[in-house]
C-alpha cells in the first residue's frame, strides 16, 4: 500500500532500551525511588516513541528493563533481555545516586547515554558524573545528559534541553544500530579511476558494522536478456514512465542524435535496470515464483552504487534513470521510502547519503561539487550582480545520476516553504509536482550508449546540510559538514552559468552559512577545503546530528559550521581538551578506535 511502513531488510528493526537505574540500598532508600525511577523511564520512552520514527515510517520501539537496576545482577538481567529483544541503543535514567560500576551498561558496541536527574534530594547528577568517569576509565564512551535547571524529586516533566539531547542522541544511535549487519552492494567496480569507488572493507566492517557485497555489471545484461525481472511490473512501470516522464531537448549534434526507435528502446532498458537494481539490493519474492530462488533473496543492501562509466555507458544506456528513481520517494508503485544508490559506485558518498537518510528519513541529493562562482566572475560572465543570500558567491551542485526528484523542491513543508519530506508526509499532488518540474534529457555525447538524465533546478530558500565522508591515509575516515541554504538565481543568470557546463543535468545552487574563520570564512574557502568531487545533501540543518553520529562511530569531523550549542559528543571527548574541540575530536577518535574492533 502507498506510504505504509515496510521493513525491507532481513531481521527486525533495532529497539531503544531504557534502563531505570536506582540506589540499591533497601530499608527505605530504594523503596522510595522505585516509582519515580520507573516513571522517568516511561516518560523517556514516550518522548522517543512520540517523536522518532524509523526510515520506513514506523514509530521507534522502546523497551524498558523489567525492574529497576540497583546492582550487577539486575544489570545482567536487563542486558540479557535487551540482547534477546534486539536492543541497539541504551539509555539509562536515574533521579538518585547509584553504584556506577555495578549498574552501567558495558556492551562496547551499543551507543549509550545516561540522563542524571538534576535534583538535590537524591542527586542523580552525582551518579551521572561518577558513571561517566567509570565509562571513560573502562573505554566505553557514553553521552551525559544533564538539565541546566534543578527540578524537584517526582517532577515528571522532561525539560526542553534534556528532551533535545535525548532526541539527538537517540536519533543518531538508531542510525548506528540500523546500519549494523546490513550490506553495501557494489554494482560494478571503479568508475574512471575515482578512488572512493574502491569499497574499503575495513572501513565498512570496523566503523559501520556492515558487510560488502559485489556484482559485476554483466548481471544486468544477464537479467535483461533472460527476463529475470517482474514482467507485469515492467509493463506497469513503462506505461507510468510514458505518462509522467517528460523528455527534454536533445542538445547532441545531429550525427550523434539517437533515433526515436533507439530512444524508445533506451526507455525499455533503463526501466528494466531500475527493477533489477532494486531486486539486487533487497530481493523480490516474485522472482522465486518465476523459478529464480537465488535471485529472489537480494543482498540485504541498505545502500548501493552503480559504476556505469565507462564500461557500461560506452555501450548501454546510462544508469541515471535507475539511480534517480530509486533515490526518489515515489515511483510507478506509489509513494514509498527512497533507496540509497550512488552514481559511479562512489562508496563514500553512498555512506554519507545513508547517514543523512537515517537521520532525516527523507531522500538525499547526490551531487558533484562542480564550481564556485564568485560574485565577480558571475558579473563578468552575465553582467548581473548576485544578490541576497547569493551575494558572496554560490557553489554549483550538479550531477547526472541520483538526483532524487524530491530535490526539485516541489514539496511543501508545514511552514508553506519548499521542502524535502519523509515519504509518509508526501501527497500524490506533491509527487506529481516533482515529476512536472523534471525533464528527462537525452544523454550527451560522452554517454555513447544513450539514456536519459534528470534535469531540474532546485527551488531556493531550503535549509540544507552538505556532507561528505573521506578516507585519509594515516587518519582513516573523516567527515566534512557544511550547513547552508539553496538559492535561486534569476533565469537569465542561471541559464548562462548552467550552459557553461552540462545543461542536461539538475542544478542545485548552494550557499553555506559563513562563520568568518577557517574553512567557513567565505564561500570560496568551503569549496577550496572540500575533500572530494562529490557530496551528499540532506534537507534541514542536521550537522549537529551528523557530529553526534560520527562520534559514535569514531569518525572525526574535519570541518563544520555547526553552532557550539548543537554539538553533542560523549563526555570522554572533554578529557582530550576543551579549548580546541576539533583537535580533541581527532585525538578521542584515534584513542578509542572504530566502534567494531
Amino acid at each position: 500500500m502507498n506510504g505504509q511502513p515496510i521493513n525491507r531488510y532481513k531481521g527486525s528493526l533495532p529497539k531503544i532500551g531504557i534502563r531505570p537505574v536506582v540506589d540499591g540500598r533497601l530499608g527505605g532508600i530504594r523503596e522510595s525511588l522505585e516509582n519515580v525511577t520507573m516513571d522517568m523511564a516511561r516518560s523517556v520512552a514516550k518522548l522517543l516513541t512520540d517523536n522518532l520514527t524509523y526510515t520506513n515510517g514506523q514509530p521507534v520501539e522502546c523497551l524498558i528493563a523489567d525492574t529497576t537496576i540497583g546492582g550487577v545482577a539486575e544489570a545482567a538481567q536487563a542486558a540479557e533481555k535487551f540482547a534477546r529483544e534486539g536492543v541497539g541503543v541504551s539509555i539509562s535514567v536515574t533521579p538518585s545516586w547509584c553504584y556506577p560500576t555495578e549498574t552501567i551498561d558495558t556492551d562496547p558496541s551499543v551507543p549509550k547515554a545516561i540522563w542524571g536527574f538534576n535534583g538535590t534530594e537524591r542527586p542523580g547528577a552525582v551518579y551521572l558524573a561518577a558513571a561517566m568517569s567509570a565509562h571513560n576509565q573502562k573505554g566505553l564512551p557514553a553521552f551525559a545528559i544533564y538539565g541546566k535547571d534543578v527540578q524537584d524529586m517526582g517532577d515528571a516533566a522532561i525539560p526542553e534541553d534534556v528532551q533535545s539531547k535525548l532526541l539527538q542522541f537517540a536519533k543518531s544511535a538508531l542510525a548506528v544500530a540500523v546500519m549494523r549487519g546490513k550490506s553495501y552492494l557494489s554494482m560494478g567496480n571503479v568508475s574512471m579511476g575515482i578512488a572512493s569507488c574502491i569499497a574499503d572493507e575495513s572501513f565498512f566492517g570496523k566503523y559501520l558494522g556492515m558487510r560488502n557485497e559485489y556484482v559485476d555489471m554483466t548481471e544486468f545484461v544477464r537479467r535483461i536478456e533472460r527476463g529475470i525481472y517482474d514482467h507485469d511490473e515492467f509493463e506497469k512501470a513503462l506505461a507510468w514512465v510514458k505518462e509522467n516522464c517528460k523528455e527534454g531537448e536533445d542538445v547532441n549534434p545531429s550525427h550523434l542524435k539517437r533515433t526515436r526507435e533507439q530512444k524508445d528502446g533506451d526507455w525499455e532498458t533503463i526501466v528494466k535496470m531500475a527493477l533489477i537494481g532494486r531486486d539486487l539490493m533487497i530481493g523480490n519474492p516474485k522472482l522465486k515464483e518465476m523459478g529464480y530462488g537465488e535471485e529472489a533473496h537480494g543482498r540485504n543492501a541498505i545502500a548501493a552504487g552503480f559504476q556505469g562509466q565507462r564500461a557500461w555507458t560506452d555501450h548501454f544506456p546510462t544508469g541515471d534513470f535507475m539511480e534517480a528513481m530509486l533515490t526518489t520517494s515515489f515511483d510507478w508503485n506509489g509513494i514509498r521510502e527512497p533507496y540509497i544508490v550512488s552514481t559511479e559506485n562512489d562508496t563514500l558518498n553512498a555512506v554519507t547519503m545513508l547517514f543523512g537518510h537515517l537521520l532525516t528519513n527523507a531522500a538525499q541529493l547526490f551531487a558533484d561539487v562542480r564550481t564556485y562562482w564568485s560574485p565577480e566572475a558571475v558579473e563578468r560572465v552575465t553582467g548581473k550582480k548576485l544578490e541576497g543570500r547569493a551575494e558572496n558567491g554560490v557553489i554549483h551542485l550538479i550531477n547526472s545520476g541520483p538526483a532524487a526528484l524530491d530535490w526539485t523542491g516541489a514539496q511543501t513543508g508545514s511552514d508553506g516553504k519548499p521542502a524535502v519530506k519523509p515519504f509518509w508526509e508526501i501527497s500524490e499532488e506533491e509527487a506529481n509536482a516533482c515529476l512536472d518540474a523534471t525533464q528527462w534529457r537525452p544523454a550527451i555525447d560522452f554517454f555513447r550508449g544513450g539514456g536519459f538524465s534528470t534535469d531540474f533546478t532546485t527551488r531556493g530558500g531550503m535549509p540544507v546540510t552538505m556532507a561528505r565522508v573521506n578516507l585519509v591515509a594515516g587518519v582513516g575516515p573523516v567527515l566534512q559538514i557544511a550547513e547552508g541554504y539553496t538559492v535561486e538565481l534569476p533565469d537569465d543568470v542561471h541559464d548562462i552559468l548552467d550552459r557553461r557546463t552540462d545543461q542536461t543535468w539538475p542544478t542545485t545552487w548552494f550557499v553555506p552559512n559563513l562563520t568568518g574563520s577557517g574553512a567557513f570564512r567565505d564561500v570560496y574557502s568551503v569549496m577550496n577545503n572540500w575533500g572530494s568531487n562529490h557530496c551528499a545533501v540532506s534537507f534541514g540543518h542536521v550537522g549537529g546530528d551528523l557530529i553526534t553520529l560520527a562520534s559514535m562511530l569514531r569518525i572525526p569531523v574535519s570541518m563544520h559550521n555547526v553552532p557550539a550549542d548543537r554539538v553533542f559528543r560523549p563526555s570522554a571527548w572533554n578529557a582530550f581538551g576543551t579549548a580546541d574541540p576539533e583537535s580533541a575530536d581527532y585525538r578521542a577518535c584515534a584513542a578509542f578506535g572504530p566502534l567494531y574492533k
